[in-house]
């Protein structure tokens, strides 16, 4: 399955990974991350849309959907988001972008702010969507937090704990975190429901996922600190969009905890669950038009 008809689909080789990209249009760049558990047709609602007035990118992490799955070394920093940043900087390169916006949902979201800390240069203007920063989550965690992001607690467990349970039925698990996210009376597209459920069944995407789940409970930790106490912020124009029947409404300040990080931000609540581009694609998608296109 594609994107669109007009999309074209390419596994690009960069400097430790190949990447499975779809990209079409031919206005300015504008990179769209996914997130977990799921793959780059996450944007399949909105990226037709966005290709008539943008050259949109749309790749798989590394570690999911049909991108290389590195091996990681013992502090997980093959997953964490400075690599997954650099990939972006490379796939860009690659394909002859030296500015850029990026917008990115849930892990991606991660990626986009460590791409925007990482690479302030490269980076135009940025959407996250339905997250808080890493290390503000980590910082505040209480057990409503601990209760509903239970799995940043699972997925980190080592000898390979996760992976195993997953592994016993990784479509059951698959399903019940979307439904779980996501809000009332959320349907999600069969064709790319089937997507997610091949690439996810792949045992070396659990461990993958996990690896990036394991990274931002440690290195990437170590990196969000050192940014924050130097007082690095996100520089360029942020967006911050999040859902309204989410945990993140329910649990954050959003735009006061992003001001924390970042210098210029804006933003607001759509009509959905955690997967915004999914749930409400009008909505997101008259969001990113107004924001990207100014």
């Amino acid at each position: 399955m594609k994107l669109g008809k007009h999309f074209t689909n390419r596994r690009i080789g960069l400097g430790e990974v190949t990447l499975n990209v779809e990209y079409a249009g031919d206005g300015p760049p504008l990179l769209l991350l996914h997130g977990y558990p799921e793959t780059h047709l996450m944007w399949h609602g909105v990226a037709e849309a966005l290709a008539r007035d943008f050259q949109v990118i749309c790749p798989d992490l590394r570690g999911y959907g049909d991108s290389d799955k590195p091996p990681s070394p013992d502090d997980h920093s093959a997953y964490s988001k400075r690599a997954m940043a650099r990939d972006m900087v490379e796939l860009m390169t690659e394909l002859g972008h030296q500015r850029f916006a990026v917008a990115g949902h849930d892990r991606g979201a991660r990626v986009c702010h460590r791409l925007c800390l990482d690479y302030p240069e490269r980076v135009e203007r940025a959407c996250v969507m339905d997250i808080a920063p890493t290390l503000h989550m980590f910082r505040h965690t209480d057990q409503a937090f601990a209760t509903g992001y239970y799995h940043w607690f699972f997925l980190i467990q080592s000898d390979g704990l996760p992976e195993h349970m997953i592994g016993q039925d990784p479509c059951y698990y698959l399903r019940e975190k979307l439904n779980r996210w996501s809000g009332p009376n959320a349907g999600f597209n069969p064709d790319v429901m089937a997507e997610y459920e091949r690439c996810f069944s792949d045992p070396d995407t659990i461990h993958a996922s996990c690896e990036d789940y394991r990274a931002a409970a440690g290195i990437d930790l170590v990196h969000d600190t050192e940014d924050f106490r130097a007082g690095r912020k996100v520089e360029c124009p942020l967006l911050v969009l999040w859902g309204e029947q989410g945990f993140v409404h329910r649990s954050y300040d959003v735009l006061a905890v992003w001001r924390e990080y970042a210098t210029r931000v804006e933003g607001h609540t759509l009509p959905c669950g955690h997967f915004l581009p999914e749930e409400a694609p009008g909505p997101t998608l008259d969001a990113l038009h107004r924001f990207f296109l100014r």
